[in-house]
């Protein structure tokens, strides 16, 4: 496999991706290569496999309603009627997570629709602060000692 693969260091975990060999292989025309969101991803991904690796999950997903237009993380089915969306916490401000809750209020509340909104967070105390934010909302925030 290793001829199929590069990897590099993030951390303390190694991170694999397929190299070009590999990408020829598989018939894959994205090239993954290390960003600066890696701890996005890599925090997405482990909530992707946490949660039973949905079938359904489809990541960058953006949704619009009329005026109002957010990008979720990733959204995945969780019942065939319930969509979530999922939305990672890991350097944006307080106040750009609020105006995303505003967000998804205002689309609930044009479309009458259910879905529930998960957050995933890498520090306890933000958890507490986005469970504040998701008042009256379906959903759950996670943290990622908590889903590792």
């Amino acid at each position: 496999m290793s001829e199929y693969l590069g990897s590099f260091r993030h951390e303390i975990q190694k991170v694999y991706h397929l190299n070009k060999a590999g990408r020829e292989r598989v018939k894959c025309e994205v090239e993954r290569t290390k960003t600066q969101n890696i701890q996005h991803y890599l925090i997405r991904n482990q909530l992707w496999i946490y949660l039973r690796k949905p079938h359904s999950w489809k990541n960058e997903m953006k949704i619009k309603v009329k005026e109002v237009c957010v990008v979720a993380d990733a959204m995945f089915y969780v019942t065939k009627e319930v969509m979530a969306f999922v939305e990672v916490d890991v350097s944006q401000s307080m106040k750009v997570n609020r105006v995303k809750m505003d967000k998804y209020r205002k689309i609930k509340e044009m479309t009458g629709n259910e879905f529930h909104v998960v957050w995933i967070t890498e520090i306890e105390s933000r958890r507490l602060k986005l469970k504040e934010l998701m008042q009256g909302m379906p959903g759950r925030v996670y943290t990622f000692n908590e889903i590792k």
